[in-house]
């Protein structure tokens, strides 16, 4: 890693007009997180002294997603070079920082190492006062082209509309994020024009600014995939494979198991203990952390969710924000665990509802169980004790306590405490009518045979 210091800009102020959306371009989700959160995440290992985040005018939902960096507006939008004097005002630059880093909020592909690389490059060889990352796209049509000299160092950066032939053949193309000089750059900043079609302030001036100022200008070569900008919907999708692969690939590093990796889908901060197994077609939301030997079956979803060591998930489960699974606790087919801790060795094997829910140790959950947590104006907890037993079809009408070791009767309501190793039975007392149902089918067969003899 670098020993740099420096301060970090990230260009953030798309407003995603080619996404077709209302939400700001960066806070579109990979992995379960706003682009520019990681973006944000490459960064903190490096540890800048300072990161200023571009937004547009308005862009407060920006602003809360990148906190605690600081903001600054660009408003209106006029180029990247115009993007970076608006963070001028916010920029403290002491003696101490040597570099600015400009990135974009929209490469949410970019690994920690490969800042570290551009920032480098910048330490390189002679009086370097800007770094640019390059790539070699597999098809460099509509990218600006790195025009090196015979040093190696880079003369200037064309786009591809204004390229000649001779430089539309050159396969290296400008990945857009730079390492500055930190300071002497903020002068050439001020200089760029915009002398354009566009009348807009280009980053890539500074190429021609420094060169002329006696500095050098040096290319990075960087990984064509983690220089990936996404400005449609298709290039979303795009970087969200590509994330997902690199995902899996390092949470079967660490030692878990996916049995079919291409059909789990994972999120930037899951936490994947060692022999996870984690069987097909299996979404892991945002804040999920699961402990080591944890099975994890086919078709569940998990968001906002902790599970401990031994517990089985699964299949076609659902847990969702603020479900606590303890060891060993089994949750099977078509359960639904929300804001409930589920205690040492608890069942629920199916077809149960737990919301709002605290379950003691050692506890069996009956198949068709509801905790009734909303009376339509509050939520309200269960408290289910130790080693209780819940009967099938059992309804709980929060707030309601059940004791250790009691028992609920199958299909009971319960709307009062149950103590401590009671039995509670809360269903109708059952009726039999001995022959009923023998004349009921007769007095239909003859509405039936009725309704046949009129219509002839």
């Amino acid at each position: 890693m670098t020993q740099a210091r420096f301060a970090a800009i990230i260009l953030a102020a798309g407003e995603g007009t080619r996404l077709k959306s209302a939400r700001p371009k960066v806070l579109h989700e990979i992995a379960g997180q706003p682009m520019v959160r990681h973006v944000l995440d490459a960064l903190a290992p490096l540890n800048p002294a300072q990161t200023i985040v571009v937004a547009g005018q308005g862009m407060d939902a920006v602003a809360r997603a990148v906190a605690p960096a600081t903001i600054a507006i660009q408003s209106p939008p006029r180029g990247t070079g115009d993007a970076v004097r608006a963070a001028r005002q916010a920029l403290s630059v002491d003696d101490a920082v040597t570099d600015i880093l400009v990135l974009f909020g929209d490469t949410p592909l970019l690994r920690t190492e490969t800042v570290a690389v551009l920032l480098e490059a910048r330490h390189g060889r002679g009086d370097v006062g800007v770094a640019v990352a390059g790539f070699r796209p597999a098809d460099p049509a509509a990218y600006g082209r790195l025009v090196l000299d015979g040093d190696g160092d880079l003369i200037r950066i064309v786009e591809a509309k204004d390229a000649a032939p001779a430089e539309l053949a050159i396969g290296l193309c400008n990945g857009g994020i730079m390492a500055l000089e930190a300071h002497r750059a903020l002068p050439l900043i001020e200089r760029i024009g915009n002398d354009n079609a566009k009348r807009e302030y280009y980053l890539t001036d500074i190429v021609a600014l420094a060169r002329g100022a006696g500095m050098k200008a040096v290319v990075a070569e960087l990984p064509a995939e983690e220089l990936l900008g996404v400005n449609n919907r298709a290039e979303l999708a795009a970087a969200e494979q590509l994330l997902q692969q690199r995902l899996r690939a390092r949470a079967m590093e660490n030692g878990a198991t996916l049995i079919a990796p291409e059909t789990v889908w994972l999120s930037a901060d899951t936490r994947l203990g060692r022999d996870v197994v984690i069987e097909p077609n299996v979404i892991l939301g945002a804040g999920v952390t699961i402990a080591d030997n944890v099975r994890i079956r086919a078709f569940s979803h998990i968001e906002g969710a902790t599970i401990a060591s031994g517990a089985i998930v699964g299949p076609f489960a659902r847990l969702r924000p603020g479900a606590m699974l303890e060891a060993d606790v089994h949750v099977g087919n078509f359960v639904e665990v929300k804001a409930s801790r589920l205690g040492v060795g608890v069942k629920a094997s199916h077809l149960t509802y737990l919301g709002d829910s605290d379950i003691g140790a050692g506890t069996n959950i009956g198949a068709g169980t509801i905790t009734c947590n909303y009376d339509g104006f509050n939520k309200s907890r269960t408290v289910i004790g130790e080693r209780s037993f819940i009967g099938s079809n059992t309804a709980l009408v929060a707030p309601v306590t059940v004791g250790d070791g009691a028992i609920v009767a199958a299909g009971s309501v319960v709307v009062d405490d149950v103590p401590a190793d009671a039995l509670m039975l809360g269903r109708g007392q059952q009726v039999n009518k001995p022959g009923r149902a023998a004349k009921i089918r007769a007095r239909f067969e003859m509405k039936k045979e009725a309704k046949k003899t009129a219509a002839e």
